[in-house]
């Protein structure tokens, strides 16, 4: 997987370089913007999932787990919509854990459908509610973020993520990487670059994370 990685890393290295030397900088972000963003929020996700399932599989149990279960089946089947309501149902009927969880669901499938703004409603919700787990409540307000980074306020959403940004923790680094896009859309190009720059530079970073700030660096060239 490490070397299949360091493959697409470098073909995708390639390939920008030669559409920045073709000048074609907007064409360069509308192909591999998307695959940025989309691979931070997959390392978000997937770590966020299974730091969750290790902690609480043999601590929660019982009907509350059954119904999320079911909730999650009618995602496989394609059945968003049912989902949408099964796991709103969860929520309010399950404890802090499952609730919290639910609503991150209930959440993605609403971005994923295009309802940005009932997204970010429930990644709101999920932050504020000071009974759920607490790294679960941060990765909620960094989810919200998310699904405004193209829309929201620059400077509100920067906010948002400061707490996070700051500190040592699970989402210091995903924090940053959305305060250098935040401040790139906001036109601060100067302040976009020391953030990838010392993304690239933190020997600490995760290596996938790393490779990003790089193309971010790329892509913002000599402006």
């Amino acid at each position: 997987m490490a070397d299949e990685e360091d493959q697409s890393d470098k073909q995708l290295f390639r390939e920008i370089d030669e559409d920045l030397r073709r000048e074609r900088y907007m064409k360069l972000w509308k192909d591999y913007g998307r695959f940025v963003v989309g691979a931070a929020v997959t390392v978000v996700l997937a770590t966020a999932g299974w730091v969750w399932w290790q902690r609480h599989q043999l601590s929660v149990r019982g009907e509350e787990g059954e119904r999320y279960a079911a909730a999650a089946a009618l995602v496989g089947k394609g059945n968003t919509a049912a989902a949408i309501k099964a796991f709103a149902q969860v929520a309010a009927e399950s404890g802090a854990g499952y609730a919290a969880l639910a609503k991150l669901r209930e959440a993605a499938l609403l971005a994923n459908k295009g309802d940005l703004k009932g997204a970010a409603a429930l990644y709101d919700a999920i932050a504020a509610d000071a009974d759920a787990n607490q790294n679960l409540r941060h990765l909620a307000r960094l989810l919200g973020t998310l699904s405004l980074l193209d829309t929201g306020d620059p400077g509100k959403l920067t906010a948002k993520l400061a707490p996070l940004a700051k500190v040592d923790g699970p989402w210091h680094y995903a924090a940053l990487e959305l305060t250098g896009l935040l401040a790139e859309r906001a036109g601060d190009i100067k302040r976009a670059r020391a953030i990838y720059t010392r993304l690239v530079d933190d020997a600490a970073a995760p290596a996938s994370l790393r490779a990003r700030a790089r193309v971010y660096l790329e892509l913002l060239g000599n402006s």
